[in-house]
């Protein structure tokens, strides 16, 4: 049966205090929405409504990408029954409808499929949550024989009903020809005034429809955010689920509140995740990748055996197999490094290929620029790659040796084998197998005198005659 998703996002979420749409406060570094509709896409859907309303034109910029979502505007918001009649005048009635909604992010494809599934033998589906402490949810109303009857919001329960522990997470499914119906038959004589979707469970019971209560396997996956102390909880719930993937895919983490998947995560066995790891977009980890604490890992594909050590930053990178990295190092975009590879502390790479076996263990930068295998780079070494204007490429063959504190101005290449003396300024290419170095002759003053402490008046003298400008 096709389906189509409806996305409610037209809040205004006042309580967030804040400038941003609801639906646009950010978790785990993206939207409220974004996720939700990462989600729904795993479904295949037919389409995918999003039904806006305050911030509208906000809400549709950020995600102008998306060539799949259909926009429904809900220029007056009288409720949710109201907000998905909106999208109904657009949806065939030989449909599935999927109710969904922006601020509740976590919702697993597994969950909602069987949801659709329910829906799809012609049942209303509800999914349902049994809760400790269900203050402001709807309760789920059942007879004796433990059908479902209605749905019952907080606000207008009675006592009992608010002893009530099985709760309404407002998502549903249901026919798109019965739902239309339902729907149509909504009032609003509520505390709120508003056309409420859970009171379709009315229409379908006094249909004699069957209504289905579809529970979820953990209330954290239905965490909806209204404020910011929410927002805070669906962000540890999130990281919780994501860290709970990556340890039933094989990964030890020494402390899963304290890791961050902010996107994509994908592992092998045997890896190992120390404190305050930060995984940003797609990553792999393949088998035995060690992270050491307080690295910030960024699009990148990390190689097995490969150890990370800590306070490292890796964007956009391809790291090869049994690889060293860091302490504090960074690998910048466009970085390809062969196995065995080492990059040591303070030391920088971007836009550059490092073959197998080639160290820059110190305090060096690698731009733009392509190593063979074996090549050693020296302490304090530097790719001198640009102009002021123009970036210009380095090359080091096979097996160079680069001394300590060397200035390899671009573009230049120096050929296999070869060696530049340490503290040397390479202007010109290097032939392969020599020995190149720059020198200036060194010197020793017999009779200088080392500076002595001056005072405030006298410094100030000398740096305002050596702060004039000379005259032509």
């Amino acid at each position: 049966m096709p389906l189509s998703v409806v996305i409610l996002a037209a809040g205004q979420g006042k309580r967030m205090n804040s400038d941003l749409p609801k639906v646009l406060q950010p978790l785990a570094g993206e939207p409220l929405l974004r996720h939700v509709v990462r989600t729904a896409r795993t479904l295949e859907p037919d389409h995918i409504y999003v039904v806006y309303g305050h911030g509208g034109a906000q809400v549709q910029a950020a995600f102008a990408a998306d060539e799949d979502l259909e926009w429904i505007l809900q220029a007056d918001q009288l409720g949710t029954g109201h907000a998905v009649m909106q999208a109904m005048c657009v949806i065939a009635d030989d449909h599935t409808v999927l109710v969904l909604y922006g601020d509740v992010p976590l919702i697993r494809a597994a969950c909602l499929k069987k949801l659709v599934s329910a829906a799809g033998d012609g049942a209303l589906a509800l999914l349902t949550v049994n809760l400790d402490e269900a203050s402001g949810y709807g309760r789920i109303v059942r007879d004796q024989d433990g059908r479902v009857l209605a749905i019952v919001e907080h606000q207008d329960a009675s006592p009992d009903q608010l002893r009530i522990r099985e709760a309404n997470t407002g998502l549903m499914a249901a026919p798109a020809g019965r739902l239309r119906e339902w729907l149509l038959g909504l009032g609003s004589n509520n505390s709120q005034r508003e056309y409420y979707l859970t009171d379709v469970v009315i229409g379908a019971v006094e249909a004699g429809e069957p209504v289905v209560a579809v529970p979820v396997p953990t209330a954290v996956e239905v965490m909806g955010v209204n404020d910011r102390i929410q927002l805070a909880q669906v962000e540890s719930g999130h990281r919780r689920l994501r860290t709970e993937e990556l340890m039933l895919a094989g990964a030890t983490l020494a402390d899963p509140s304290r890791v961050d998947v902010r996107g994509e995560v994908s592992v092998e066995r045997d890896v190992f995740i120390d404190v305050n790891a930060i995984f940003i977009g797609r990553v792999h980890l393949a088998a035995r990748v060690t992270v050491g604490p307080n690295c910030l890992i960024r699009e990148s594909h990390i190689g097995a055996d490969t150890c990370v050590n800590a306070n490292c930053v890796i964007e956009e990178a391809m790291v090869g197999e049994n690889c060293r990295i860091g302490p504090f190092a960074r690998l910048r975009p466009d970085t390809v490094l062969g196995r065995d590879v080492h990059i040591g502390n303070f030391v920088e790479v971007k836009n550059a290929r490092i073959g197998a076996g080639s160290k820059a263990n110190h305090l060096s930068y690698v731009g733009d620029a392509t190593l063979g295998s074996s090549v050693n780079v020296g302490a304090g070494t530097i790719t001198c790659n640009y102009d002021g204007a123009n970036k210009w490429p380095t090359a080091i063959d096979d097996g160079a040796f680069i001394g300590s504190g060397s200035m390899l101005v671009a573009p230049l290449r120096i050929g296999a084998g070869a060696t530049i003396g340490a503290g040397s300024t390479i202007t010109q290419s290097a032939p392969a197998g020599q020995l190149t170095l720059t020198r200036a002759q060194q010197i020793s003053a017999a009779k200088w005198v080392r500076p002595r402490k001056l005072s405030d008046e006298q410094k100030a003298s000398i740096i305002e005659q050596a702060m004039k400008v000379p005259k032509d």
